[in-house]
């Protein structure tokens, strides 16, 4: 009897393990992605750009001027909220702010690949109007900005609160299951930044609770050339912008 209840035990487990599993695979875009928090668009975007097929509508500020700057940003951030502060910050350069598919008023729905695509399409698109492109990527970002300056000469390149994969990083939060095996979007940017020839810099917030500090030390340690490292020692994750120190390095490193 006590036999026949282990197995019962252990059958449960095995269902509740496989559906959990199951859960995570089919679920995944939608831990990852959070248009959601995008959806209300106070400002009318002003830049359109068409792309495979699907529109993607974003903002610019400072236009005119020769360099510029694209900005993709974290997986549920609002960029338009950035409008002001990254025009103040960068008065020199036209600054970009790209939702993604699925984002504000971009039609679609994001994936890895989706993201990727359109990141080039816009850097190619931006840089026929300016003499140099720098790119700017935070969280989910810094995955789309790795692979693009990987692809494309972009003239810098600063990583905030970035990670060498996705795929490891969500292993740390569900290290018993093979999410290695079950994983579709991998931002895996420690294979791409081999490739980055431009400068970099990286910006870490010290009290980041979401993006653990070894998954960012790996992504430094892939890239050909040491990138510069920023620590911003009481930011968080969510938070790193309300700090004085983020603004001073991004300023000093896009001039």
């Amino acid at each position: 009897m006590f036999l026949r209840v282990i197995g019962v035990m252990a059958v449960l487990a095995g269902l509740l393990y496989i559906a959990f599993a199951a859960a995570l695979y089919f679920n995944q875009r939608g831990m990852i992605y959070h248009p959601e928090f995008s959806w209300r668009v106070a400002h009318a975007p002003d830049l359109v750009l068409v792309n495979q097929g699907v529109t993607l509508r974003g903002w610019v500020v400072n236009p005119g001027k020769p360099r510029a700057l694209l900005y993709f940003g974290g997986n549920g951030e609002r960029v338009e909220d950035a409008r002001e502060e990254l025009a103040r910050w960068f008065p020199e350069r036209t600054v970009y702010l790209l939702p993604y598919r699925g984002y504000a008023a971009s039609e679609g729905e994001p994936t890895e690949p989706a993201l990727v695509a359109d990141a080039l399409a816009w850097f190619d698109r931006v840089a026929k109007d300016h003499v140099s492109v720098a790119v700017l990527g935070r969280s989910l970002g810094s995955g789309v900005a790795v692979q693009l300056a990987a692809r494309r000469p972009v003239e810098r390149l600063a990583l905030v609160t970035p990670f060498d994969s996705l795929v490891r990083v969500a292993q740390g939060f569900y290290p018993w299951f093979p999410v290695d095996w079950l994983a579709r979007d991998r931002f895996d940017s420690w294979r791409y930044a081999p490739q980055v020839r431009c400068p970099v810099l990286i910006v870490r917030a010290g009290e980041d609770q979401l993006m653990p500090a070894e998954r960012t030390a790996a992504l430094a340690a892939s890239f050909a050339t040491p990138p510069l490292l920023q620590v911003v020692p009481e930011a968080g994750h969510n938070d790193i912008q309300d700090y004085l120190a983020y603004r001073a390095s991004l300023t000093r490193f896009f001039p």
